[in-house]
């Protein structure tokens, strides 16, 4: 069994939390993870609503009935905080707050009975959310799909690891047991797997992107901001995504286009324009796979290497 500081603080067999990936985790995505030994975590993008956010819990505990947790921008929550008084009605065991500045929110958060946990990816990062008050961190390396930071994950965990007392995670390019395992090794508590996640069934999104991924190698990634300015997302400048390549990469990234441009190229059904958030780990996502049997699969496997060790 994989006995760490994650599955004793939160009552789960499994040291693995599923990425709050907004727009494909919601609560059938997030129910399976738990369900299958780990922690689900919904991603609350800033589109979404109250009641939005209803269904998705009630939807999550019908299918995993034990803990939830949920992600958050916290650079959204700057503009408008309400996204985070509805997670908290719902008394989440995990809220993420990643993306900036945690401290006007880990009051609450911990009010509320819930741990605090921050993606980073710097030190600088981290003497940030240790200021502020959070419960662990999540090492999230440039490897990562979707929005991230411009170090990889393994100097990046290497240095995190080294430099605070906190329980650490990590998260970017993990998508089989030998990362899970390198992860426990080098004194990590767990991780976040998303990518290893986006060809389940239970992901919320167009069918293309499953398809997408199956098909994809781990070389067929660009960290871009094109996505943001084409739909309007007013992400700060030192967050990039890192998405699938498609017709509309190829031809707008790094072409200094101006929002409106981009945004009357893009068509978000179309694959050859719609944006696919994806990790460098995509090559080793072969199938469509139910999400359960995914996480399961890395545990076992993480679990096989390490007692070589023992």
């Amino acid at each position: 069994m994989l006995d760490t500081w994650l599955t004793r603080e939160l009552g789960i067999s499994l040291p693995l939390l599923g990425a709050p990936m907004g727009g494909r985790a919601g609560g059938r995505l997030a129910g399976e993870v738990t369900r299958a030994g780990g922690l689900g975590l919904i991603g609350a993008a800033r589109y979404n609503t109250a009641d939005w956010i209803e269904g998705e819990v009630r939807t999550a505990r019908e299918i995993g009935g034990g803990p939830l947790g949920f992600g958050l921008m916290t650079w959204s929550l700057d503009d408008d905080d309400s996204l985070l008084t509805a997670v908290l009605a719902h008394r989440p065991q995990v809220v993420t707050l990643s993306f900036g500045d945690p401290a006007p929110y880990v009051g609450r958060v911990h009010d509320a009975g819930a741990l605090v946990v921050s993606q980073i990816n710097t030190l600088d990062d981290l003497a940030v959310v240790e200021a502020a008050g959070v419960d662990a961190v999540v090492a999230q390396g440039h490897e990562a799909g979707g929005h991230t930071g411009r170090i990889g994950t393994l100097p990046l965990l290497q240095e995190v690891l080294e430099s605070t007392s906190l329980p650490v995670l990590a998260a970017g390019g993990i998508a089989s047991g030998r990362g899970l395992a390198a992860v426990l090794a080098a004194g990590g508590e767990g991780a976040l797997v998303g990518t290893a996640l986006l060809a389940s069934p239970e992901t919320v999104g167009p069918d293309y992107a499953r398809t997408r991924i199956v098909e994809a190698s781990s070389a067929d990634t660009v960290y871009t901001d094109v996505f943001d300015k084409a739909r309007h997302q007013p992400w700060p400048a030192r967050w990039g995504g890192r998405a699938l390549r498609n017709a509309f990469t190829d031809r707008w990234h790094d072409r200094n286009a101006d929002e409106e441009t981009l945004a009357r190229a893009y068509t978000a059904d179309d694959p050859e324009t719609g944006v696919v958030y994806a990790g460098e780990a995509a090559g080793l996502v072969r199938s469509e796979r139910p999400a359960g049997e995914v996480v399961q699969e890395i545990a076992e496997q993480a679990e096989a290497l390490l007692s070589r060790f023992r």
